[in-house]
Parts: C-alpha cells; sequence; structure tokens
C-alpha cells in the first residue's frame, strides 16, 4: 500500500488541471523532427519549454546545435547539495495512419486519459517530472534539480555530443533519471537496465531508366523489387527471426542467471503483451524465450520496401529501382559500426549492385544492476505507485544515454511512466492522469531520498 502524504496529494489535485493545459499545449505544437514541414515546430516547441521553466521560477536556456536545440534548465539551491538531471525529449513521431480517431495533434480529453501525439512519448512524462520539481523546490528539499529535454531523440540525437560539450549551459550532474521507458504492465512498474542500440540502413538497387513493359521484357529484365527480396532473405530468417549475417551474434553479452531470474520474476504474461499491442500471432510463445527476445537479443527488422507500382489493381511493369529499408537492434558489446560494416560486407557478397547507405545509429547501454540509487528509486516508486518495480531491460534505444554516460561517467537510471497500451509511436496515442499523480509523488520521493530528506526552509515541515 501506498503511504499517504497529504500535502503532497493535495498539491496533485491541485495542479491536475495545469498538468493538463499545459500538456494540451504541447501537443498541439506537431514537434515531429524527422520532417522538414514542422521544423518551425520543432522550434517553437523548445520556446515552450523554456517558457515552462521559467512560469515555474526554473532558469531555463536553447541550447543550439546545428540541427534542433536542446533545452536546459531547473534550480541550483546550493553547491554543496547533489545535482540530479532528468532527461526527456520533447520531439515526435509522424502521426500520418489512418486508424487516429481523433486529430493527432489536437489535443483530447476522455476522462483521465490524455489523447495525441506525444502524450506519452515523451512530453506528459516530461511534464510529470517538472510538476514534482515545483514540489520539491517548494517544500525547500536540498537538491539542485536540472532538465534537459531533447528535440532530436525520435531521429538518432544526431546533435546530441554538441548539447553535453556545453557546459555553460549544460552542467554536469551527480546522476542521470531517464523517464522515458515503458512498464511490463499497469500493475508492473518497470526499471530498465539497459538499452538495445540500433543501426539502421537504406538498401538502394537500381537497374534501369525507367519502368518497364512487363510483357515485352518480363524474364529478360532484372527486377530490383525482387533482387532486394532475396537480399532480405539472406539476411533473415524470416519465420525465426534469426539473422545470418555472418559474424552478427559474435560477442553480445548474454544475460546473467540473476539478470533472467529478475525479468522471469517481472510477471511480464505473453497474452498481456499481445493484446497491448494487438498482434494476432507471435514467432514465439514460450515467455522465457519471448522475454529474450525483446529484451536481450538483437534483432534484423525489414521497415519498407518501396518501388514499382502501388496503386490500386496490378500494372504490369518491371520496376527500375527498389529501396528496402531496414533496422538491427543490438545489444551490449554489439558495436554500431561494426555492425553496419557487417551488413555491407554481406549484402556486397549477395548483390554487388545494391547500395548500402547507414540511416544512423546508436549504441546498446548497460546500465545500473545494483547499489544506492537504484534501491532509492526502488523504494521511491513504491512509495509513489504503491508497487515493488521490476528490473527489465528496455527493447528501444535512447540515443542520448550512451553520450551522457562518456561525457560525465555518472549513475544514468530509468524510470518511465508509459503503459504498453498508451501506444508508443503508434495511432491514438494516450497518457494517463494515474500515472501521472503516481509519477509526481515518485519523483518527489526520489529527490527526498537522493536529498537525504533533510527539508531546509520553515515552509518545508508539511512537504
Amino acid at each position: 500500500m501506498r503511504k499517504k502524504d497529504s500535502h503532497l496529494d493535495a498539491f496533485i489535485v491541485a495542479h491536475q488541471p495545469q498538468f493538463e493545459e499545459m500538456l494540451a499545449q504541447m501537443v498541439e505544437l506537431p514537434s515531429v523532427s524527422s520532417d522538414p514541414a514542422h521544423a518551425g515546430d520543432v522550434r517553437k516547441t523548445a520556446d515552450l519549454a523554456v517558457q515552462f521553466l521559467q512560469n515555474f521560477g526554473a532558469s531555463a536556456n536553447i541550447v543550439p546545435t546545428q540541427g534542433y536545440p536542446a533545452v536546459s534548465g531547473g534550480w541550483t539551491v546550493g553547491n554543496r547539495y547533489p545535482t540530479v538531471t532528468i532527461y526527456n525529449h520533447l520531439d515526435v513521431q509522424p502521426a500520418n495512419e489512418p486508424e487516429w480517431t481523433h486529430a493527432p495533434f489536437t489535443f483530447h480529453k476522455n476522462g483521465h486519459q490524455y489523447l495525441g501525439r506525444g502524450t506519452t512519448d515523451d512530453k506528459g512524462p516530461a511534464l510529470t517530472a517538472l510538476l514534482a520539481a515545483r514540489y520539491a523546490m517548494e517544500c525547500g528539499i536540498p537538491l539542485n534539480i536540472r532538465f534537459l529535454w531533447e528535440l532530436e531523440e525520435e531521429i538518432g540525437s544526431p546533435h546530441f555530443p554538441e548539447v553535453v560539450k556545453q557546459h555553460n549551459l549544460v552542467p554536469p550532474s551527480d546522476s542521470v533519471l531517464v523517464s522515458d521507458t515503458i512498464w511490463v504492465a499497469r500493475n508492473k512498474p518497470a526499471l530498465p537496465c539497459g538499452l538495445r542500440g540500433l543501426a539502421a540502413a537504406q538498401l538502394t538497387l537500381r537497374t534501369g531508366k525507367m519502368d518497364v513493359h512487363s510483357g515485352l521484357t518480363g524474364g529478360v529484365a532484372r527486377n530490383p523489387l525482387a533482387e532486394l527480396c532475396a537480399v532480405a532473405h539472406a539476411c533473415l530468417d524470416a519465420k525465426t527471426g534469426r539473422v545470418k549475417i555472418p559474424g552478427f551474434y559474435d560477442h553480445i553479452i548474454h544475460p546473467s542467471l540473476n539478470e533472467m531470474r529478475d525479468f522471469l520474476a517481472s510477471g511480464f504474461q505473453v497474452n498481456r503483451f499481445k493484446h497491448a499491442f494487438k498482434l494476432r500471432s507471435l514467432r514465439t510463445e514460450d515467455r522465457k524465450d519471448l522475454i529474450k527476445r525483446i529484451w536481450t537479443a538483437p534483432t534484423f527488422e525489414i521497415h519498407g520496401l518501396a518501388g514499382g507500382y502501388t496503386g490500386a489493381g496490378v500494372k504490369t511493369i518491371v520496376p527500375a529501382w527498389g529501396e528496402l529499408k531496414v533496422s538491427m537492434r543490438l545489444v551490449p558489446n554489439q558495436r554500431a559500426d561494426r555492425i553496419f560494416t557487417l551488413l555491407k560486407q554481406f549484402v556486397r557478397q549477395v548483390n554487388p549492385d545494391v547500395h548500402v547507405k547507414s540511416q544512423g545509429k546508436l549504441e546498446p547501454f548497460q546500465g545500473v544492476t545494483c547499489g544506492p540509487y537504484l534501491e532509492a528509486l526502488r523504494r521511491s516508486v513504491q512509495a509513489g505507485f504503491g508497487k515493488p518495480p521490476v528490473l527489465v531491460r528496455e527493447g528501444g534505444s535512447i540515443g542520448a544515454v550512451t553520450v551522457l554516460h562518456q561525457a560525465w561517467k555518472v549513475p544514468i537510471l530509468f524510470m518511465g511512466l508509459s503503459l504498453p497500451e498508451h501506444g508508443y509511436h503508434a495511432p491514438n496515442e494516450f497518457f494517463d492522469w494515474g500515472q501521472a499523480a503516481g509519477g509526481i509523488r515518485t519523483f518527489v520521493q526520489y529527490f527526498r531520498e537522493l536529498a537525504g530528506n533533510q527539508p531546509q526552509t520553515a515552509n518545508s515541515t508539511a512537504c
């Protein structure tokens, strides 16, 4: 059961309307970093974030880069106190799926659910942490709290190294808390202890200057789409998911026995997983095998095949070109550059005419699995949600994490608020007030833990 904290509970209730208003403003700026048409919206989102921080009495600055800016701000209450940085991102995925039931960039409230692109990934969690920090500062918790909000996460954080080099705007912290991850289920808070990396690529093959009539040239003209399908088959066993690129599985670090014990104790359920992601069938229904595949194993995925005719009916042509979009999720000890090189070399052997171009890379990350920070976070989640968290790994990638780790060399922990059903990267994405309210309690308790729970002001008794 969650311990009652009437002062904090009253703060949360009183600030729900403000949270909803701020989230609505954020959602209605379509900060799609991958689409140049939304460049202005991305920059407006940065300006709005600065405004929110300043409205709460925090310092705030735009951090310029050669790409989109970041936002850095927070409160410094004393140099002798520890400093924590909370990382979130404010850019979002495109929202062009036809399954949306409401306009994706129009905020829609349905009871205590908030619908719209970016609500759970990652604007809702960011504003949750901000409200918690405001409460901590009002209560005089002796802790320096900083925020680092990125606007290029969804495109692989290409300019984030520029951000962390600007120490005058982004001073290093004693620890980092990332709030951009997903629970196992609504009743199973999850603390990830690692991330998969990513190596993305575009495979292109051109065999002619124009599409040609298949009746006149079929059987003689090379078909680039068929050849790219052959390349894909050479790389991947589509039925099992096994990657067939030589050397792909070399050097990977498998989960320890203790990690697997924690994973199996997480409460992960296969049927619940299928339902949350609306999957009709899986490559495996074995619970242990499924957990290992999504959290600890590398992958090869095909995201799109372009070229030829895709309109109604059939147009009997042999296409002049084809394009295959792929990516490989990576696990600890796999290096993105090496894996991309293996792909490029193997494709050259299979079909030397295929051009392989990198579309970005992110390194995997192995995080904190024990120690005082993790134990403090465990206690905080228990206090915030009344449920003990489970340790997992995150199947996704966050490019900023490895950059921060290399630059600051401090503990980096993960405490997300999103649920599988919230729809990361999916149509009808939503967030809910229950996760926000519990998140505020959790962040506040974590701030208390980091500060040693020593209130310093006359007004902090009730806090």
